[in-house]
């Protein structure tokens, strides 16, 4: 055993004459919420698949709790958890019909956590699955998936399309079970901002299967800076500057944001003839925006901005 949850080493794979996963390289220490980030078709659901053993990779290899993810045993699924957006779950079962199946497969189930994660949602035993709300059966397999006590447990996209106090009870029994066993590792997958910056430890952004940066939320932040400019005259190509993400006019004045520049930018703004020239810290819902659109627009439409 090793001392990463997911360790990946040059993954490449390919799907449908497309690459999914790019000589991927990734550590993820143990322990903590990993938050992914990435624009659609990044990678990161190809990676879960690979990380889950459902999908061999071309090339490279990847590891899950110090194991080829390739050869994962039944004794080693039971340390893994999986809850992605679907909460594809049998229709026809009754609630405490599923939760007496699922224990008898998990030898490390916790019968106490499984009904504290479900009293968020006010699930009765009763209840036929088929018969739940989308945020009542996203409760149910959260409470399934941390009663089975993983060591390490992915969460692919599971508020999507939970009102908001489905969302906040599921963020909430997210947190507690933290609290119960520190020792776990929460892969987190979401585009929504408010939740990466309320669970997330440390921030993954992939794109086109690739990881482009990794770090905690706040160390993200203060890496990008937005500079407000006002100009006399139409400026020169900003995009030529160093450091550029995104360039946008708003009421007439430039505002620029850019990655790992410090203040000799606004210098550098000057000389190109601005007036007045302003810099200003950026949200992680803004920063990361920044980010990723850098790199999925066209130049031409990203000069003309």
């Amino acid at each position: 055993m090793n001392d990463y949850a997911i360790d990946c080493d040059a993954v490449t794979l390919n799907y449908q004459q497309k690459v999914a996963l790019d000589n991927l390289s990734l550590r993820l220490p143990r322990g903590g919420i990993h938050a992914f980030i990435g624009a659609n078709g990044a990678g990161k659901s190809t990676l879960f698949r690979v990380l889950l053993g459902f999908a061999r990779a071309d090339s490279g290899s990847a590891r899950v709790l110090g194991h080829d993810c390739a050869q994962l045993t039944p004794a080693l699924r039971q340390l893994i958890g999986f809850v992605n957006e679907e909460h594809t779950l049998p229709a026809w079962m009754r609630v405490s019909e599923l939760q007496h199946m699922q224990q008898r497969q998990y030898p490390r189930w916790i019968e106490a956590r499984y009904h504290a994660v479900l009293d968020h949602f006010h699930v009765a035993p009763t209840q036929r699955i088929g018969e739940l709300s989308r945020g009542e059966r996203a409760g149910l397999n959260l409470a399934l998936a941390l009663a089975q006590r993983p060591q390490l447990l992915i969460l692919d996209e599971p508020t999507l399309g939970l009102d908001v106090v489905a969302k906040g009870a599921f963020l909430a029994a997210v947190l507690e079970s933290l609290d119960d066993d520190a020792d776990a590792t929460i892969v987190y997958c979401s585009h929504q901002m408010d939740e990466v910056e309320r669970l997330a430890d440390n921030l993954v952004i992939l794109e086109r299967g690739r990881m482009r940066c990794m770090s905690a939320p706040e160390d993200f932040c203060g890496r990008i800076r937005l500079w407000a400019a006002a100009f006399p005259f139409t400026p020169p190509d900003l995009w030529v500057l160093p450091g550029v993400l995104q360039v946008q006019t708003i009421d007439g004045v430039k505002h620029v944001a850019v990655f790992d520049q410090d203040d000799s930018f606004g210098a550098r703004l000057k000389l190109l003839g601005a007036q007045t020239v302003q810099a200003m810290p950026l949200g992680l819902d803004r920063a990361v925006n920044a980010f990723l659109a850098h790199g999925h627009a066209a130049p031409a439409a990203l000069r003309s901005a």
